[in-house]
């Protein structure tokens, strides 16, 4: 079902879960970032820890996450998650915030923004205002009314961007110090994209240690509708093996196997994404506790694929152009492999996208790219010898909502 809302408008939820998405065309000179509020009836949030942007993905309450922005056919997607009935009892609203922070000037220099709400079987489609000069923005208003899941288009402006929207929401922005007080350091609003392509790269981020540190490694999946004019086809599922410092695997994967951040496998997918086009890409997310490597005792090695199951349609994974990133406080790790000749074997159902390493100190990513062998259902499973590595595909079966079996002596606990 398709509705529109004017800005001003308000209407009911099909859901309380669901995606808000903001796309605008991309151009030079835009740096547009997506960030949500979660306030009280006072309209202010209670600290800086509900305030959910790219680093800082994940609200406490689980009720919104932040999933990283991605570019398709030169429009840009920003998304954020939400559950409205995971919102704890002093938080009564989500509001949805956009900022340009790029030298282009306001957004009267953004062409085609739009914003959707989408929830199970609904699209709201939010028609924007007119701007000028403004640099930020109060997109809509996620909120719960009277036992009813509730949306409304806001579209106001604000002249003074990030820091005027802190400053309605409660949140206290740092100005430069005169004199010399040690604090704790800013909110990094400056982001650093490194992109990694071929499967002998990689990249190391350190870990950082105490209070403000990053609460999370964010690792998603992003894919797009290949074009040949199916509906059925173009679900794939994020998975994450997982290779514990004894040697013995777990793996991820949603919705029956979600895991967990606080607890055993510390590793969490946040749902199961089932559609994608080129103007809205399916994206699933996995989050990470930075603290994996000390919680289990020692390295840990996680290998992320995406898998297209026969009962989703017949599709080369290949041409879903499956791409993942990997975001830890300002630091944004991408890999997009060159897919070439044979990857686009419609047979082939798994794709490993890329390796990560995490111990105490550290995490590195490696592209990968390889694939299962056509017309096999085996998962990717890795094995450890000293500091060395192994990536094998002949990982036991794993099908959604089916206990997972054994394969010879390789088992998933």
């Amino acid at each position: 079902m398709l509705q529109s809302l004017k800005p001003g408008e308000n209407t009911s939820l099909s859901q309380a879960k669901g995606q808000v998405r903001v796309s605008h065309s991309a151009a030079a000179n835009l740096d547009i970032n997506l960030t949500a509020f979660l306030v009280t009836d006072s309209g202010k949030a209670i600290s800086d820890n509900d305030m959910v942007f790219f680093n800082a993905p994940r609200h406490a309450s689980g009720a919104a996450s932040f999933i990283s922005p991605s570019t398709q056919n030169s429009t840009v997607i920003h998304c954020i998650d939400f559950d409205l009935s995971l919102l704890p009892a002093n938080i009564t609203k989500i509001a949805i915030t956009l900022t340009q922070d790029g030298s282009a000037g306001g957004f009267s220099t953004v062409n085609n923004l739009r914003a959707q709400v989408l929830t199970a079987g609904s699209t709201l489609e939010l028609a924007p205002g007119i701007f000028s000069q403004e640099t930020g923005i109060i997109v809509l208003e996620l909120y719960v009314r009277n036992g009813q899941n509730k949306a409304r288009a806001v579209w106001q402006g604000f002249a003074s961007g990030l820091a005027g929207l802190c400053n309605l929401y409660g949140i206290e922005v740092e100005e430069p110090m005169s004199v010399a007080v040690v604090a704790p350091p800013p909110v990094n609003m400056e982001k650093k994209l490194v992109t990694l392509t071929k499967p002998d790269s990689s990249h190391k981020i350190s870990l950082h240690k105490g209070p403000s540190a990053p609460k999370s490694i964010r690792v998603s999946a992003t894919w797009i509708d290949n074009g040949d004019g199916r509906k059925d086809n173009d679900d794939l599922d994020l998975r994450v093996g997982i290779l514990r410092p004894d040697g013995q695997m777990s793996i991820i994967q949603a919705p029956d196997k979600s895991g967990a951040f606080n607890a055993d496998p510390f590793v969490f997918h946040t749902g199961d994404v089932v559609t994608a086009s080129v103007s809205a890409p399916g994206c699933e997310t996995v989050e990470i506790n930075p603290e994996i490597s000390r919680l289990m005792g020692g390295k840990v090695a996680l290998v992320c694929s995406v898998y297209s199951a026969l009962s989703n349609g017949i599709v080369a994974v290949a041409s879903l152009k499956p791409t993942m990133r990997m975001e830890y406080g300002d630091q944004i790790v991408d890999c997009a492999f060159e897919f070439k000749k044979g990857f686009f074997n419609s047979m082939v159902y798994t794709y490993v996208i890329g390796i990560i390493e995490i111990d105490r100190d550290n995490i590195i990513l490696k592209p990968s790219g390889v694939t299962s062998r056509a017309g096999s259902e085996s998962t990717p499973w890795l094995t450890r010898t000293g500091d060395e590595l192994t990536l094998t595909m002949d990982g036991p079966y794993v099908f959604k909502g089916k206990k997972v079996s054994s394969r010879g002596n390789k088992r998933y606990i």
